[in-house]
């Protein structure tokens, strides 16, 4: 395996940071296909996909091949998304990432645990025409994780264009539940897009990349578009499901897994069924439950995932129940166009087909072991880190530092092996004009376990509309924080040192500025 590193120290308040700038090949793991369970091609590269009824939709978009593994492993897809990966917890992965676009980019594998130089930080960036080799470990437990571009200033347009797909591990204590496999075993990846006239995406364009004045039609263009999308995101007005514009899905009367992701750049849904039945959440970001969870709605922001297990023999055959999204206060309230954030819409409806003899469906009342959240183990319970999610001269920040590629504070310095409370404020400070907006925050590399939260009075009534439907049960590597909201979460750093980013997963946010890194010191 070649070892021609360059690394750099650089100053950053009082901690010194050790990069990696230049990394071979292959590095962290296997050179031979002997030492991997799984190995896979992917190559990022333009392409055209019916995304919907006339002219096919120009994409960016994951084609792969499985070199080696077991046929299921890799999944093909027939929308612009990249084929679903099936892993087992354990196994050795290689997958090459090949770069046929024009522009670099690099992948993040969202919710795993991985060495620094394997999570897809965008100094690991290739340019067009150059391969990435990650080698790893899995050592997730089961769940439904996902993976996507993440260059710095590029990571929404090119999530947008279609560089995303979806992730899953199983492992042996979910086999031995039973649940709902095969094909009753559905992802659901929820995404919104507006098109033009002539069925292109539209995007604010940034100036370069994917024929940037082809993107701009219809989006505002350069300047004052982009500006926008930078300080509040970008909402589409057409409703995506696994990539299509689905009209129904036909099921029959049998149980089924439905795997949410909510792989929208910025908008947040309010999901529940259109005739009120409860939804049973059995998993979160970071796998299954302890026991299932009963919600009249589920509140996702960008990144969330759930996995709801759903007994279609509840409704007769040639009902319609639907998912939708439910109106609420605190979303986007600048250019959200047609379909504004917080506003209710149809999610995705299914046909019940089949009026045979139904098998009485029985989920477990235990689902798997998890610890108890004990915030004691903290070498800081009792104080906090503060992290403040603030914009100044309309840059996104954290406490007023915007993205540096390089560099980490002193208070974004960890020790390996240890555990810390950390706390999203979102409440305006050092905002232009006092702006609060929902924010999405994702910490790399790690699961954490959400422990408190708080709302400021003046925003409590909007937070009555979303509360209920927040899953702060389980594993989470995602948390949604609302304006006014002070967000607790316990983090705990173990096996890999180095330097992983967190930051807000509404894209734009993240793209101008509501990125930090921090550093994982042995």
């Amino acid at each position: 395996m070649r070892k021609d590193r360059r690394r750099v120290l650089r100053q950053a308040g009082s901690a010194m940071v050790a990069l990696t700038l230049v990394r071979p090949a292959v590095a962290g793991g296997a050179d031979r296909d002997s030492d991997v369970d799984v190995h896979i091609e992917l190559r990022a590269a333009r392409d055209q996909v019916a995304v919907r009824p006339g002219r096919p939709t120009e994409v960016w978009r994951y084609k792969g091949k499985l070199l080696k593994g077991e046929a299921g492993s890799l999944q093909p897809s027939d929308s612009y998304l990249g084929p679903v990966i099936r892993l087992r917890r354990g196994q050795r992965v290689r997958i090459e990432l090949i770069n046929e676009l024009p522009e670099p980019t690099i992948i993040h594998w969202h919710g795993l645990h991985v060495p620094d130089d394997m999570d897809g930080h965008p100094r690991h960036a290739i340019g067009p025409g150059q391969r990435y080799v990650y080698a790893f470990r899995v050592l997730n437990r089961a769940g439904t994780y996902w993976y996507h571009a993440h260059p710095h200033g590029r990571t929404g347009h090119q999530v947008y264009h279609g560089l995303a797909g979806l992730l899953l591990v199983s492992d042996e204590e979910e086999a031995a539940l039973r649940l709902p496999g095969g094909d009753q075993d559905m992802p659901l990846v929820i995404q919104d897009r507006t098109f033009d006239d002539d069925n292109q995406f539209v995007y604010p364009a940034a100036g370069h990349g994917m024929g940037a004045s082809m993107m701009s039609r219809g989006g505002g263009g350069r300047g004052m578009g982009s500006m926008m999308a930078s300080m509040m995101g970008v909402l589409g007005d057409r409703i995506l499901v696994n990539g299509r514009q689905v009209q129904a899905l036909d099921v029959d009367r049998r149980a089924r897994r439905l795997r949410l992701l909510n792989g929208s750049n910025t908008r947040t849904y309010k999901l529940a069924w259109n005739d009120g039945s409860p939804l049973t959440v059995i998993g979160t970001d970071g796998g299954l439950l302890a026991a299932p969870a009963h919600r009249k709605f589920l509140v996702l922001g960008p990144a969330e995932r759930a996995d709801i297990w759903t007994d279609f023999a509840n409704w007769k055959e040639g009902e319609s129940p639907s998912l939708q999204s439910l109106p609420f206060e605190g979303g986007m309230t600048m250019g959200s166009g047609p379909l504004p954030d917080g506003s209710q819409f149809p999610v995705l409806q299914f046909r019940i087909v089949g009026s045979g003899p139904v098998e009485p469906a029985r989920l477990p009342d235990r689902l798997a072991q998890l610890p108890p959240v004990q915030a004691s183990v903290a070498i800081n319970a009792e104080h906090p880190k503060v992290f403040d999610l603030t914009m100044g001269m309309m840059v996104w920040g954290i406490n007023g530092r915007p993205f540096e590629m390089l560099q980490a504070t002193a208070q974004e310095t960890v020790k390996l092996g240890t555990h810390e409370v950390w706390e999203f404020r979102n409440e305006g400070r050092n905002s232009m004009m006092g702006m609060v907006m929902a924010h999405s925050m994702h910490i790399h590399g790690l699961q954490f376990r959400v422990i408190g939260r708080e709302i400021a009075d003046r925003f409590a009534a909007a937070y009555r509309t979303v509360q209920p439907g927040l899953m702060d049960e389980g594993w989470k590597d995602t948390v949604l924080v609302m304006p006014g909201e002070r967000v607790r979460v316990l983090v705990g750093f173990e096996d890999y040192p180095g330097l992983f980013l967190y930051h807000c997963h509404m894209l734009e946010h993240e793209d101008s500025g509501l990125m930090r890194n921090y550093l994982v010191k042995a």
